[in-house]
């Protein structure tokens, strides 16, 4: 694992990252689970780092690959004495690949879900929210662009109102542009963002860096040689 956020390090694209992903699982036979599973226990780790047994610990997860990564976190805190609640941005019978053998994982260690799906069920568990020492925001990854929908957008301004609550991203701060740095309305503003393989093109913009915080970069088990291999390919 690499911290600080140097912004003069590697950086890769939404398509890079998705070829990096591609080859790793087609070509060099890596299982996407185990990606996941790498991705989500180096994020542990570090979240691991910044609290103590029995810290209250929430994870808020969307419906994509990233929140499969928050279901992992969840189930590795859980594992290491945190006390841990999922907030479940999506509807779980939606979810499908990894994403959804993460859940049905975290689900049968009876970790607490709670609903966070219409705004009104935001609402009502916002408060709830609001109590966690760490909110981990796992709703959107690297392949969003565009305006942030419903139900997400709520979710996001419940973490942002989190005053009293440390905030860490997952991969890059929901709402952020992977390629251009700029924000949605909302965006997630982030203490922490624990990203994968590389830092991504958008952090080098000054603008992302009141939404990304500091910026910590994850090992998930792709070959360096692959990173550079792809941003050769992929300019």
């Amino acid at each position: 694992m690499v911290s600080g956020g140097d912004m003069n390090a590697i950086t890769l694209t939404r398509a890079q990252v998705r070829e990096v992903d591609r080859i790793a699982i087609e070509e060099l036979g890596i299982p996407g689970l185990v990606l996941m599973e790498n991705a989500g226990r180096g994020a542990a780790q570090l979240i691991l780092s910044e609290s103590t047994d029995g810290s209250l610990v929430s994870i808020v997860c969307g419906g994509g690959n990233n929140g499969g990564d928050g279901f992992v976190i969840a189930r590795l805190l859980a594992g290491a004495g945190r006390r841990v609640t999922i907030f479940l941005a999506c509807d779980p019978s939606r979810l499908s690949g990894d994403a959804a053998t993460n859940y049905h994982l975290a689900s049968r260690m009876a970790l607490e879900f709670v609903p966070f799906d219409t705004p009104e069920r935001i609402q009502s568990a916002q408060s709830r929210l609001h109590q966690s020492e760490i909110i981990v925001d796992a709703l959107l990854g690297t392949g969003f662009t565009g305006l942030v929908r419903p139900p997400i957008d709520s979710a996001i301004h419940a973490i942002n109102a989190a005053a009293q609550s440390k905030i860490v991203a997952i991969d890059l701060p929901s709402g952020l542009d992977c390629d251009t740095g700029l924000s949605a309305n909302p965006t997630v503003r982030a203490h922490h963002t624990i990203t994968f393989v590389a830092l991504k093109q958008g952090f080098a913009q000054e603008v992302s860096r009141e939404f990304a915080g500091q910026v910590h970069v994850v090992d998930i088990g792709t070959p360096a040689e692959l990173t550079h291999r792809v941003r050769q390919q992929i300019s």
